[in-house]
């Protein structure tokens, strides 16, 4: 087989892949005290983990994979949610409703009062960081549109504490130069979707314009760190083909971002194909992954690749991601919308979403949720603020320091939340929560709880955006 590119090798994946065997017991410990050492795995050693079926197997993947979140990242969940200007595109994806062959859809790409009327509603239900959406193509400004965008997002002011404070963006592959002019509009993580690594399935399921382009696209976190952008996110849409492909591949992608820039993807994403409309495709999937193995992927990743990110979206019902918390996931959405003004018009028509929602909770309801589960709901934006992105960000993640962060400044946005937005049973809730969080810290960490204390304190006097 010919490979689009010198680092995603087909051959070999497909080589590994058939050489991997269900590991033995005496393997299976050797690999996860492996995983234990929060250095990540080798691409034979993720092989053989993608073989394993047995349950209790699976448990002792899944048993593993929460000691490496935690040593990683502690109790805490980053909160976001996705905000989609545009569902213009001149793709024709097969997969996805916003395809440009869709009659059904209504298109539409919101002026910038639209945006601003989206955000003020995300900022007076709470949230701090946004993930900006739009198909590929642009109104008759182009590019600049989604600039304009970005700025629109940052410049509303709502609510007790209420801005957004990371504007985080999944737009189209841009040009080096594109990516200089969008950082210098202060994003955070640009984040972008191979969806399939198999090159054969990537031509088959992207029928006709610019995305046709696996290169151009498999390349765009490159030029993204080229232009200094330092944060990239990374994801896979399974169900499209098979799933031990994807995540080889995907190892892949890695390895060569790491080699070539010393820094691996920020954030991984693992959306599982839904039902959108005008897409026969989305509703039988070619590969369908059902519940259990996607439990194993979530859980493969965060021992394969500990430092990263994985986002969890509201794809999945609750109780998935109830599942997949304690296996690696770091980051979810929570009261999303993926159509063009959902959130100031309450808008769920699946007929204009790009995908259909199994999680239709609202944000306090999911924040109770979590805090109910033990973890700590956190809206932190410290370290894109602080400088901790790209290598720096990594120095601290992959020896599991970044918690001694993330924990306190989670804490401290928590309170922010409790105090601004809850509703009075997630404020009681959550603030008990907190006192027996702060009470677990001093036994490890007394200095790390004397730190979150302080914040509180301060936010607790009137002080706001508190973090360290």
């Amino acid at each position: 087989m010919t490979n689009a590119t010198s680092f995603i090798d087909h051959d070999r994946i497909n080589s590994t892949l058939a050489a991997a065997k269900t590991p033995s017991q005496a393997q299976l410990s050797e690999i996860l005290a492996r995983a234990l050492e929060l250095k990540g795995l080798s691409t034979s050693q993720i092989a053989q983990l993608l073989q394993v079926t047995d349950p209790d197997q699976l448990n002792s993947i899944f048993d593993t994979a929460r000691q490496v979140k935690t040593g990683i990242y502690g109790q805490r969940l980053v909160l976001f949610a996705p905000l989609y200007i545009s569902n213009l595109c001149a793709n024709d994806c097969a997969y996805c409703a916003f395809r440009i062959r869709n009659k059904k859809l209504k298109r539409r790409a919101l002026r910038q009062d639209e945006i601003r009327r989206e955000v003020e509603v995300l900022i007076n239900e709470g949230h701090k960081r946004i993930l900006l959406v739009a198909g590929e193509s642009y109104p008759a400004q182009g590019l600049q549109y989604v600039f304009d965008a970005v700025d629109s997002v940052y410049s509303v002011k709502s609510g007790k504490s209420g801005s957004i404070r990371r504007v985080n963006v999944n737009i189209a592959p841009l040009s080096v130069e594109e990516f200089k002019a969008l950082k210098a509009h202060n994003i955070g993580t640009y984040q972008i979707f191979q969806e399939t690594y198999h090159l054969p399935t990537y031509q088959k399921m992207h029928l006709a314009g610019p995305k046709k382009d696996y290169v151009w696209r498999v390349e765009a976190p490159d030029r993204a760190m080229q232009a200094g952008i330092d944060d990239v996110g990374v994801g896979i849409l399974f169900g499209l083909y098979d799933y031990k492909f994807e995540i080889l591949g995907l190892m892949e992608h890695i390895a060569h971002l790491e080699s070539r820039y010393g820094v691996g993807p920020h954030t991984v994403s693992v959306p599982r194909l839904e039902p959108a409309c005008g897409s026969d495709v989305s509703a039988s999937p070619p590969y369908p992954v059902d519940d259990t193995t996607f439990k194993k992927i979530v859980a493969i990743l965060r021992l394969a690749v500990p430092y990263t990110g994985i986002i969890m979206s509201t794809r999945e019902t609750a109780r998935i991601r109830r599942e997949t918390f304690a296996l690696g996931v770091s980051q979810l959405s929570a009261s999303s919308r993926t159509n063009p003004g959902g959130y100031s018009e309450n808008d769920r028509d699946f007929d204009q979403a790009q995908f259909s929602l199994g999680d239709h909770r609202s944000l306090d309801e999911v924040i109770a949720d979590l805090a109910q589960m033990g973890y700590i709901p956190s809206f932190c934006t410290a370290c894109y603020r602080l400088g901790r992105t790209g290598d720096h960000f990594m120095e601290l993640a992959k020896p599991g320091q970044i918690k001694f962060m993330c924990d306190p400044n989670a804490l401290a946005t928590f309170t922010e939340y409790l105090l601004d937005y809850a509703t009075p049973a997630t404020r009681d809730l959550g603030t008990k929560m907190i006192s027996e969080k702060l009470t677990q810290i001093a036994q490890t960490n007394p200095q790390m709880a004397q730190s979150a204390q302080k914040m509180i304190t301060e936010i607790e006097s009137g002080k706001r955006d508190v973090y360290i």
